[in-house]
């Protein structure tokens, strides 16, 4: 799963990959990149948990990559078109950040003239609307084209679907608000509309109201409650020292502003939500990983995931929920208190499930 970083100039966008990814950009490398990748770790606490009780040869970290998005420059911004270069690049990620400039400073001018987190919010989303709409649009165009010729019944019902997104666009509403029916999602894989991408909006403050976050952030829902969108904030200034600290200075930092976790954690942890990921876990004394799957897959599907051979040749998987095997504390008590089970292939996975897959 790949998700891109976006955000106006001098929202910090760079910055907060940096942080995200613990990285260091040659800001002349910066300037000449389409885009920078790394891949992050989702923390997870159960994954630890295992860790201390397997005490394994290796610990792995479900994971995912994050793309800081290059294309938007100081004269992007509101009233003017944005680089298609950028909007292209964006289509290619399953979700977006979109970073939010919410911090003062006297040297870094905002583009715009002043602060205004919603203003900014919906200056980037609006774009976002106007290049799915100018898709559809142009999509409709050929369709009829195409209808005139040969009446293929597949143009005719690609076009009742776009004639569908070009009225809801046409209201200004993004179409991650629009309630798509089945056929329609071939469309959204070929197509990858801006607007139809799970997006997580990350309000940058500065470290002067990272205490006040949360009133600053209520204010904020009062005019952007969408959905499929998740609002956090948090202060790329204040991510940036805690990088560079130990555990010990780290802790203290934090409590200084009043942190119980880094944001960074917090803002990955929602981006794996946001996805509709959930994460399995296979453990014992060699390795204990957590593995990424989606919401709703199937005992046989997530088998795949460690190993093809284990879905073709797929027999049972024994199943333990995290829950249990903290409550009792060993596969052996499981198994005597009935929570470990032996479960088929159509078998829905929980997040947290402990697997161990039987196969041929």
């Amino acid at each position: 799963m790949q998700i891109g970083i976006v955000g106006l100039p001098y929202s910090g966008k760079t910055t907060f990959f940096q942080t995200l990814t613990e990285t260091q950009l040659d800001p002349n490398a910066i300037q000449k990149r389409d885009a920078n990748l790394a891949i992050v770790k989702v923390e997870d606490h159960r994954l630890d948990e295992f860790t201390e009780i397997f005490k394994p040869k290796r610990k792995v970290n479900a994971t995912i990559e994050i793309v800081d998005i290059a294309g938007i420059q100081k004269g992007d911004a509101i009233g003017s078109s944005i680089n298609p270069q950028f909007l292209g690049k964006a289509k290619t990620n399953d979700a977006l950040i979109h970073v939010v400039r919410g911090f003062s400073d006297d040297s870094i001018p905002h583009p715009n003239g002043s602060i205004n987190i919603v203003r900014d919010i919906k200056t980037l989303e609006d774009e976002f609307i106007f290049s799915d709409l100018a898709f559809v649009e142009n999509r409709l165009e050929k369709l009829d084209k195409d209808i005139q010729k040969s009446k293929k019944d597949e143009a005719i019902r690609e076009r009742e679907s776009m004639l569908k997104w070009n009225e809801h666009l046409q209201e200004g509403a993004p179409l991650r608000t629009y309630d798509f029916p089945a056929e329609d999602s071939k469309y959204l894989k070929n197509y990858q509309p801006l607007t139809a991408k799970p997006l997580l909006i990350a309000l940058n403050l500065g470290e002067e109201d990272i205490k006040n976050a949360q009133n600053i952030l209520n204010e904020v829902k009062k005019e952007i409650d969408w959905k499929n969108v998740i609002i956090e904030p948090f202060s790329a200034k204040i991510e940036m020292e805690l990088m560079q600290l130990d555990a010990e200075e780290k802790n203290m930092f934090m409590s200084e502003y009043g942190l119980t976790d880094s944001a960074l954690s917090r803002l990955v942890a929602s981006a794996y939500k946001l996805l509709g990921l959930q994460s399995f876990f296979t453990v014992g004394e060699d390795e204990c990983r957590a593995w990424t799957i989606t919401n709703g897959m199937t005992a046989q599907d997530s088998a795949g995931v460690i190993h093809t051979d284990f879905y073709n040749k797929f027999i049972r998987a024994e199943v333990v929920s995290y829950k249990d095997f903290m409550t009792f504390g060993s596969f052996p008590k499981c198994k005597e208190a009935g929570v470990f089970r032996l479960e088929g292939k159509e078998y829905l996975v929980k997040d947290g499930d402990i697997l161990h897959v039987r196969h041929g």
